[in-house]
């Protein structure tokens, strides 16, 4: 009896094995983590299946493998991750062509200080704009703009966001900054209008435009 069951219980492992073969991510259509890490997959050329779904209705086989439902989750084989930034970094390290990280240590662990302080300064006060009562949205909104504002010599003084080269930051920046129109904030003010010729740059990059759900391409204009 012990036999059987045992052999029974390697045959549904081998189908959900096989299920999983092809890398998925499961990805809310407007979660700005999801779009981060879309748009890595596209930099990256990478073949994956792109599951879009409702987070507050998750399906089926996401909510087997990772009961919270939470959105971004990456599933490939036996391998389940479900923190944007993880997601990123192990697409990177993955497919290490092209690179998104500098190669060296020290320059890998700066561009993750400023991943974390990005996160920490900017997408906790888009939260609070997305997510929150009018008064505190209201206030996220004023602090959001102005620290973006506050950072306007940072985008004038290279390329891409404190880099000479495209990498993960941007990934991180580009899809925070696309939400901007939708929410409210004008960034025109900064001189030269440094910031939204920026984004100009990170938008046309046809990855960019790849990553974008439907629900997305109605948060801002694509460039001509």
């Amino acid at each position: 009896m012990v036999f059987y069951f045992l052999k029974f219980k390697v045959v549904i492992l081998t189908n959900i094995a096989a299920r999983k073969s092809v890398m998925t991510l499961y990805s809310s259509p407007t979660c700005v983590m999801s779009h981060c890490a879309r748009f890595v997959l596209q930099e990256k050329g990478i073949a994956a299946e792109i599951e879009y779904y409702d987070p507050e209705n998750p399906p089926k086989d996401l909510l087997e493998d990772n009961p919270s439902g939470v959105s971004p989750t990456l599933i490939e084989r036996d391998l389940v991750l479900y923190d944007s930034r993880i997601i990123m970094e192990y697409l990177d390290e993955r497919f290490p062509h092209p690179p998104l990280h500098q190669m060296d240590p020290v320059s890998r662990a700066s561009a993750r200080m400023v991943i974390k302080r990005i996160d920490q300064e900017w997408y906790v006060l888009l939260d609070d704009v997305l997510h929150t009562g009018e008064k505190k949205s209201a206030k996220a909104k004023k602090q959001l703009r102005e620290s973006l504002l506050n950072a306007a010599s940072i985008f004038a003084a290279r390329p891409y966001f404190m880099s000479d080269e495209f990498s993960l930051i941007d990934c991180v920046v580009a899809p925070l900054l696309w939400r901007m129109p939708s929410v409210g904030i004008d960034l025109t003010a900064a001189p030269d209008d440094v910031i939204n010729n920026y984004a100009q740059r990170m938008f046309n990059r046809s990855a960019f435009r790849r990553s974008l759900s439907e629900a997305e391409k109605d948060m801002a204009d694509l460039p001509k």
